[in-house]
C-alpha cells in the first residue's frame, strides 16, 4: 500500500533531490524518513535544523536542483528558520517539510502548537499545508514552486494523520490553475536604441558577476566573452569561480565595497550578469556610469540604478551584448592583472615574523589542498579567505552572502562532501562561528565524510571586536576564552591538529589531506591584521 509519506518521497525524488536532512521528531518525519529508506533516499541526522537547512542548501547550490530538510512541530520549526532565511535570501531551492499536531489537536491543544505557515510565510516563495484530500495537488504546487525561477524556499507542513493515510488514487492535474506565473520584464528580442548605442559606444565596459550566474553554460558564456572582447570581471563572493580567480581577466572580489573601487572607476559601461544586490554591502550605489542588468529572473531592488533590465536567456542576452561591443575593449591584461594584486596584497598586511597571519593560513592551505571545494564562515576571517582562495568553477566556494550568518561553514562542508564522498571539502570557519554548530562536528565523524575543518583560534568575535574598537567602545562581550580543540574535536570523533607557525601548519595540513574521513586544524593566529584587512575592503 502506498502511503502519503511515499508520495512526498516521490515528488521530492522527481524534483532532484539527493538526500533528507533534519532533526526528526516522532510524527510526520517519521513517517517520511522511513519511506524515504523505502525509495533509497538517504537520510542524514543532523544535529540543529538550521544546519540541516544548511547542508541541503549547500547541495542544491552545487546541483542547481532543490535540498530538501526536515524539521519537527515547535521548536524545530522555529529552530529552523535561520537555514531557510539563509536560502531565502541566497535564492536557494530549498524545500522544507515542518511536522504539526492534527486539526482535530490543534483546535483543543495549545502544547508545541505555533503559526508555522505563518512565522515562514515571510522567508518563503510557497507555503502549503499537506491534506489527505489534496495532497497530490498540494505537492505538485510546491514543486514546482520549488523548481520555478527565481531560486527561493518552499514550505510544507505535513500531520502523521496524513503522511501515514494511504495515498488516494491519482487523478489528472486541475485545469486552469497557474502554479507558476510567467516571468516578466524584457524578454529576448531586439535591443533598445538607447541600450545598443550604449554598449556601441563602450570603450571600457567591465562585468559585474553574482549569484544569478552560477551555471555551466552561463559560466562559458561570460569567459568567452571576457576573452573574446579583451575585458575583466569582478565576481561577488557566491560567483567566485564563475570566471576562475587564474583566468587572465579575473579583475577581484565585488562587495561594494572600497577594494574594487580603482578598477570600477576605469569602466564607461558596467554589465550585471546576474548580479542580486542581496549579496552587496548595504551601503548606497554611487558610481554613475551606466549599470546593464542581465539576468535569468526579474530582480526586485532599489539599490542599484538599472539603465536597462534584460530577463531572461542570459547566455541569449550575453551573445547580444558581444555582438554590440567593440571587437577589442581598452583594457589591458595586464593592467588588469595589476589591479588583481593590488587589491590581493592590501589583504596580507603585514605581521610579527613569529605569529600567524590569517592571510598566510588561507594561502598555506590553498598550496596544501589545491583544487578543494570551499565553506567559508561569517566573521573576519572571511575576508582574507574570499580574497585568495582560489576558486576554479561555480560553487567552488559557499558561503552565506546574503544573510551572512555564523554556524554555516561546517554544515553545508558536510552537505557539499556527502554529495561525493571521494572529493574533500575544506570549511573554513571562527571559533565563534564553529561554537554555534559543535554538534556538526559529530555529524561529519558519523558520516566519515571526507572534512577539512580549518578553524582560525584567537579567543575572540573579531568582527565584533574590531567594530568596538573603532567606535572607541570597550571590547566586551566579545571573548571567547580558551579552547582546547584538539580534545574536543578527538572527543566527536576527528583527527585533530593545533598549529601556532607556519611552519607547524603547512605540516598539519599535509597530514590531514591523507585522512579518509573527517580532520580539524585549529590554526592559533594573530587577530591584529583584521582590522587593517577589513579598512581595506570595506574602506
Amino acid at each position: 500500500m502506498t502511503l502519503i509519506a511515499d508520495q512526498i518521497i516521490q515528488h521530492l525524488r522527481s524534483a532532484g533531490v539527493q538526500r533528507l536532512f533534519g532533526m526528526p521528531g516522532g510524527g510526520g518525519p517519521a513517517d517520511l524518513i522511513e519511506a524515504a529508506a523505502r525509495a533509497g533516499l538517504p537520510f542524514t541526522l543532523a544535529h540543529t535544523e538550521t544546519a540541516a537547512a544548511f547542508m541541503a542548501s549547500a547541495q542544491a547550490e552545487i546541483t542547481g536542483k532543490p535540498g530538501a530538510c526536515l524539521a519537527t512541530l515547535g521548536p524545530g520549526a522555529t529552530a529552523l528558520m535561520n537555514g531557510v532565511a539563509n536560502a531565502y535570501l541566497d535564492r536557494i531551492p530549498l524545500i522544507a517539510i515542518t511536522d504539526r499536531h492534527s486539526a482535530a489537536v490543534e483546535r483543543v491543544m495549545q502544547h508545541q502548537t505555533l503559526p508555522q505557515a505563518e512565522l515562514l510565510a515571510p522567508i518563503t516563495k510557497w507555503n502549503g499545508r499537506l491534506t489527505v484530500g489534496d495532497a497530490e495537488h498540494t505537492l505538485r504546487c510546491a514543486m514546482q514552486a520549488a523548481t520555478g525561477l527565481p531560486p527561493a524556499p518552499v514550505h510544507i507542513d505535513i500531520s502523521a494523520d496524513v503522511t501515514d493515510a494511504p495515498a488516494p488514487a491519482p487523478r489528472p492535474p486541475r485545469t486552469g490553475v497557474q502554479l507558476n506565473p510567467p516571468r516578466t520584464g524584457v524578454q529576448l528580442n531586439a535591443p533598445t536604441p538607447a541600450l545598443e548605442a550604449t554598449l556601441r559606444g563602450a570603450r571600457r565596459p567591465l562585468l559585474l558577476i553574482g549569484l544569478g550566474a552560477r551555471t555551466g553554460p552561463i559560466a562559458l558564456a561570460i569567459r568567452a566573452l571576457c576573452e573574446r572582447h579583451g575585458l575583466p570581471a569582478l565576481v561577488t563572493y557566491k560567483a567566485k569561480g564563475v570566471l576562475p580567480d587564474e583566468h587572465p581577466w579575473f579583475g577581484g572580489v565585488l562587495t561594494n565595497g572600497a577594494l574594487e573601487r580603482p578598477l570600477m572607476a576605469q569602466a564607461d559601461v558596467l554589465i550585471a550578469v546576474g548580479l542580486d544586490p542581496v549579496e552587496l554591502l548595504p551601503r548606497p550605489w554611487t558610481f554613475p556610469q551606466p549599470v546593464v542588468s542581465v539576468s535569468a529572473w526579474q530582480l526586485q531592488q532599489q539599490q542599484v540604478p538599472f539603465a536597462a533590465d534584460l530577463v531572461g536567456d542570459v547566455v541569449g542576452w550575453l551573445e547580444v551584448i558581444a555582438n554590440l561591443l567593440p571587437a577589442q575593449c581598452d583594457w589591458g591584461a595586464a593592467a588588469v592583472a595589476q589591479a588583481t594584486r593590488t587589491q590581493r596584497d592590501a589583504m596580507r598586511p603585514p605581521t610579527e615574523a613569529d605569529r600567524l597571519a590569517p592571510h598566510r593560513v588561507v594561502e598555506i592551505a590553498a598550496q596544501a589542498w589545491p583544487g578543494m571545494r570551499a565553506t567559508v564562515d561569517a566573521g573576519a576571517h572571511m575576508f582574507p579567505v574570499m580574497s585568495l582562495w582560489p576558486a576554479r568553477e561555480p560553487n567552488g566556494i559557499l558561503i552565506s552572502n546574503g544573510l551572512a550568518t555564523m554556524g554555516f561553514a561546517l554544515p553545508a562542508a558536510i552537505g557539499a562532501a556527502l554529495l561525493d564522498p571521494t572529493q574533500p571539502v575544506a570549511a573554513f570557519t571562527g571559533d565563534g562561528g564553529l561554537l554555534m554548530c559543535l554538534g556538526e562536528l559529530r555529524t561529519a565523524a558519523r558520516e566519515n565524510v571526507p572534512l577539512r575543518v580549518l578553524v582560525f583560534d584567537d579567543g575572540d568575535l573579531s568582527l565584533i571586536k574590531i567594530k568596538q574598537v573603532q567606535r572607541g567602545y570597550h571590547t566586551d562581550g566579545v571573548s571567547l576564552g580558551a579552547v582546547d580543540w584538539v580534545a574536543l574535536g578527538e572527543g566527536l570523533g576527528l583527527v585533530a591538529f593545533r598549529a601556532r607557525d607556519e611552519s607547524q601548519l603547512a605540516h598539519c595540513l599535509s597530514e590531514a589531506a591523507t585522512i579518509p574521513g573527517p580532520a580539524l586544524i585549529a590554526a592559533e593566529i594573530d587577530p591584529q591584521t583584521y582590522g587593517p584587512t577589513m579598512k581595506a575592503l570595506r574602506g
